[in-house]
């Protein structure tokens, strides 16, 4: 698992692990839905995140940076429905919890970039 402090791993990382569960869902037509939906903001997350590594301004810097958190409130948004029609499972728990620790991380980033001078 990447430090607490590694934030691209770790997005990088979050991204792997809903995958590997998403595999784990059941085949019916709404976990496909949900499936679909989770496995893209999950994987955006981290994407966004590397291209406002590459940003060409503060302003496309803090742009990628909101699209990122964007993307994990949303992820976040389909753990919790994961959760709530699933049966309990520990995984989807301490992903709903990375999830809302990335969400201040990325919220924080964003505050601080996207300030006014």
């Amino acid at each position: 698992m990447a430090s607490k402090y590694d934030l691209p791993k770790r997005l990088f990382d979050f991204s792997i692990r809903v995958i590997k569960e998403v595999r784990n869902l059941s085949d019916s037509k709404e976990y496909r839905v949900i499936s679909y939906q989770v496995l893209k903001s999950a994987t955006s997350v981290g994407a966004n995140f590397e291209e406002a590594q590459g940003a060409v301004s503060k302003a496309d810097f803090a742009n990628k940076i909101g699209i990122s958190l964007k993307e994990i409130r949303e992820t976040n948004y389909w753990i919790r429905i994961v959760m709530a029609i699933s049966l309990p499972n520990e995984e989807w728990t301490k992903l709903e919890k990375e999830s809302e620790e990335i969400i201040k991380i990325l919220g924080s980033i964003y505050n601080k970039t996207s300030q006014k001078k």
